[in-house]
């Protein structure tokens, strides 16, 4: 499965059993669409906690609002949370990352040019 979705924050890299490292971060989905009856226009959000595990150093690239396409699997984990509620959550194992963008840049002003000054007397016309 394929995905391609905005970051939420910044990516984060744990140490488990061993030398091995995770790198988590979450990212959504948006979806839009216009209801037949209605006419409305609906946005549906969806979240994903991610996780890969092949190489840590991409944890780098990964920044809240950057864009990324992910491949791989979801699966749903349902627990209780501590007020005996249900929850669930839907996780994606990435086998595949792209980085389309990074965080996303501030636009810098760039310093105006001298305006530079000229005799009136000197036009060769």
């Amino acid at each position: 499965m394929e995905i391609t979705g905005r970051v939420v924050k910044d990516a984060a890299v744990r140490a488990v059993k061993g030398d091995r490292k995770v790198v988590s971060f979450t990212v959504v989905v948006n979806d839009y669409y216009r209801e037949k009856a209605s006419g409305e226009s609906k946005q549906l959000a969806t979240y994903y906690s991610c996780s890969y595990w092949l190489n840590d150093k991409v944890a780098e690239k990964i920044r809240k609002g950057g864009i990324v396409e992910l491949s791989g699997r979801t699966s749903v984990s349902v627990y209780k949370n501590m007020d005996g509620d249900a929850v669930a959550s839907l996780n994606f194992h990435a086998n595949g990352i792209k980085v389309h963008s990074g965080q996303p840049k501030i636009k810098e002003e760039k310093p105006k040019a001298a305006a530079v000054a000229e005799p009136a007397d000197d036009l060769p016309f």
